[in-house]
C-alpha cells in the first residue's frame, strides 16, 4: 500500500494539476466575491451572505468538476499505452492500487478545501465583514470534504472504465446536474453529488439536524464502500483495461 501511495505521488512531479488545483477554487470564489459586492444591499447577512455566493459556484459547480478532473488524470498514465495490462500484472494487490488512488486524490481534495477557505477568510476581510467568523465554516468544510471522496469513488471508477479523459468529466458534469435536482426534489441524501451541496450548505446554511447528520455520514459510507467494492472487483475480473 505505501509503494502504490508513493507510485502515485510521484505521477504529481512536474505534473500541471497543481496549477489547476488552484485556479478553479480562486475563480470561483472571484465569481463569488462579485456577486456579493454588487448585490450588498439585499446579502446583508455578511459572512453568511458572502459564503452562500462563494459557495455556489464552487461546491455546486466547481469543485465537482475539479474532483473528476483529478480522478481522470490519476487514470491517464494507465490507459497510455495499455499500461494497465503492466499495472495488473505487478506484485501489488488491485486493492491497494485503487486505495491508494483514493487516497491520494482525498488528500488533494482536502488541500483544496483548506485553501478555499483561506481564500474565503481573505476575501471577507479584504470586504470589509464586521462580524466574527461563522463556527459552521468548519463543518461545511468537513462535511464537503467527506462527500467528495464520495464523488471521488465513483468518478475514480468512472476514469478507471473509460479510457477517455474528458468523458468521465462530461459524465461528472452531467451529475451535478442531476444533483441539483435531486436537492430540489428532497432526495439530495440519496445521491452523492447532492450530498456535496448538502454537506457544505451551498443553498441552505441550516444546521443538519442529528438524524440527518446520521444519514448524510452513511450514505457517504455507502457510497464510498460500494463504490471501491465495484471498482476493484471489475479490476479484478478484467484482464486488460
Amino acid at each position: 500500500m505505501i509503494r502504490s501511495i508513493s507510485a502515485e505521488w510521484i505521477k504529481l512531479r512536474h505534473s500541471r494539476i497543481g496549477i489547476i488545483i488552484l485556479i478553479l477554487p480562486m475563480i470561483s470564489l472571484l465569481i463569488g466575491c462579485a456577486n456579493y459586492y454588487f448585490n450588498r444591499t439585499v446579502l446583508q447577512n455578511e459572512w453568511y451572505s458572502l459564503w452562500t455566493q462563494v459557495s455556489l459556484f464552487y461546491g455546486e459547480f466547481f469543485l465537482p468538476i475539479l474532483i473528476a478532473i483529478i480522478c481522470a488524470y490519476f487514470c491517464r498514465l494507465e490507459h497510455l499505452n495499455r499500461n494497465w495490462n503492466m499495472v495488473l500484472t505487478a506484485p501489488v494487490s488491485i486493492t491497494s492500487i485503487f486505495i491508494a488512488k483514493l487516497w491520494v486524490i482525498s488528500i488533494l481534495i482536502l488541500i483544496v478545501q483548506i485553501f478555499f477557505a483561506a481564500l474565503y477568510f481573505s476575501a471577507g476581510k479584504l470586504l470589509g465583514l464586521s462580524t466574527a467568523f461563522p463556527s459552521e465554516t468548519l463543518g461545511w468544510l468537513v462535511r464537503g470534504w467527506l462527500a467528495s471522496i464520495s464523488i471521488a469513488t465513483i468518478q475514480l471508477g468512472i476514469s478507471i472504465r473509460i479510457r477517455s479523459f474528458a468523458a468521465p468529466i462530461g459524465i461528472g458534469l452531467c451529475a451535478v446536474f442531476i444533483g441539483l435536482g435531486m436537492y430540489i426534489a428532497k432526495l439530495g441524501l440519496f445521491f452523492p453529488y447532492s450530498l456535496l451541496t448538502i454537506g457544505m450548505g451551498v443553498l441552505s446554511q441550516d444546521n443538519l439536524n442529528d438524524s440527518e447528520l446520521i444519514l448524510f455520514l452513511v450514505m457517504n459510507i455507502i457510497f464510498i464502500t460500494a463504490g471501491s467494492f465495484l471498482s476493484i472487483h471489475r479490476l479484478k475480473k478484467t484482464d486488460a483495461v
